[in-house]
């Protein structure tokens, strides 16, 4: 090998050896082997030489390539080593050493409403039932004994949907959970215990009153049901719910199309103080009653045979009542302090030891 190459390979060792990071080790591989590069140069240049040159100078070149090229890679995987060493030091986490404080998610108070009334009725043996929340108008009105011309409608004006070409049903947003009970009934044989929690939706909204909201709707189907079950059941919801046992209950004969007799329940409560179980005024908190002959017969149950009771409460209305909610309107804004403040601990679910 010529002087010259000797040269150049001591001068690309020591470079090689003399660098710390990745970076001056890439400088040097592309000063000595890349296109513009010292070696590259060299090899370029054996065209113009003679061919008798050209040939030994060709295999001095081609072996300096060789040994440098090696070089090169082996001083580049251990650079490559010593800087994962340093970033693995570097990054290391002392597992010892408590965790950072992380913030906490919270449970919606709906939510959480939902879960502890599941819990309640659980507890007495009801099974949670669901349906959609687009309803035919047979199933949210007619089947339950309010047909068109009937003015409970009124009351229950709602989100029509525009027709589906080739389906002559008239579709809308359900304003009550009972399509629920409707569907259980035509699909399974009494008897029926269930409780149907759900999102319902009617044209109204105030502080009292969204345009979305939630119910939750019971139906027990059997051959002895009567009016003291009803009374019963509920009873030991409402104390169960608001935690006081020995919450004032009272029933009120009240009408809906869809039960006889209807009732209309309250609690007892203070006006001046707004205590719940206390005092010497009422609230109406939810609607009941025995199922209707005609609502049975739509759903191909005799009447003679089968009787049964529900009933229908709003979710955000209990849980105003129970946690000091004054606006309704707060549970949909989205409010990370309000929910900090109303929120439940997401690893403390609903248990009826705690009073539920």
């Amino acid at each position: 090998m010529s002087d010259d190459l000797d040269i150049l390979r001591h001068e690309v060792l020591s470079e090689l050896a003399a660098v710390t990071d990745l970076k001056a080790w890439d400088a040097v591989r592309v000063a000595t082997l890349g296109k513009s590069g010292r070696l590259t140069g060299l090899l370029k240049a054996l065209g113009k030489m003679a061919p008798e040159e050209r040939k030994l100078r060709g295999v001095a070149l081609n072996r300096l390539r060789d040994e440098l090229t090696q070089a090169v890679e082996e001083r580049g995987r251990a650079l490559e080593a010593a800087a994962l060493e340093a970033r693995l030091v570097a990054e290391r986490v002392d597992v010892s050493l408590p965790p950072a404080p992380v913030q906490q998610g919270y449970i919606h108070p709906i939510s959480r409403a939902i879960e502890e009334m599941t819990a309640i009725f659980g507890a007495m043996d009801f099974q949670v039932a669901e349906g959609p929340d687009i309803e035919t108008d047979w199933h949210n009105f007619s089947a339950l004994n309010t047909p068109a011309h009937h003015p409970a409608r009124t009351d229950h004006d709602t989100f029509y949907l525009p027709p589906v070409p080739g389906l002559d049903v008239a579709r809308v947003l359900r304003t009550q959970t009972s399509g629920v009970q409707i569907r259980t009934m035509l699909a399974q044989n009494p008897p029926i215990r269930i409780i149907a929690p759900g999102r319902t939706y009617r044209a109204d909204h105030d502080a009292t009153h969204s345009p979305m909201f939630h119910q939750c709707e019971g139906l027990v189907i059997g051959q002895d049901i009567t009016l003291g079950h009803l009374k019963g059941c509920l009873i030991d919801f409402l104390r169960a719910f608001f935690g006081k046992p020995d919450m004032p209950v009272r029933f009120r004969s009240s009408y809906f199309p869809f039960t006889e007799p209807s009732l209309e329940v309250d609690i007892g409560w203070s006006r001046k103080t707004g205590e719940i179980g206390a005092g010497e005024d009422w609230l109406e908190v939810l609607g009941a009653g025995m199922v209707h002959a005609r609502v049975l017969a739509n759903c191909g149950l005799d009447p003679r045979t089968w009787q049964g009771f529900a009933f229908g409460m709003g979710v955000e209305r209990l849980t105003m009542l129970k946690n000091g909610i004054p606006d309704l309107r707060s549970f949909y804004e989205s409010d990370i302090r309000w929910l900090r403040h109303y929120g439940s601990d997401p690893l403390a679910p609903a248990m009826l030891h705690e009073g539920v």
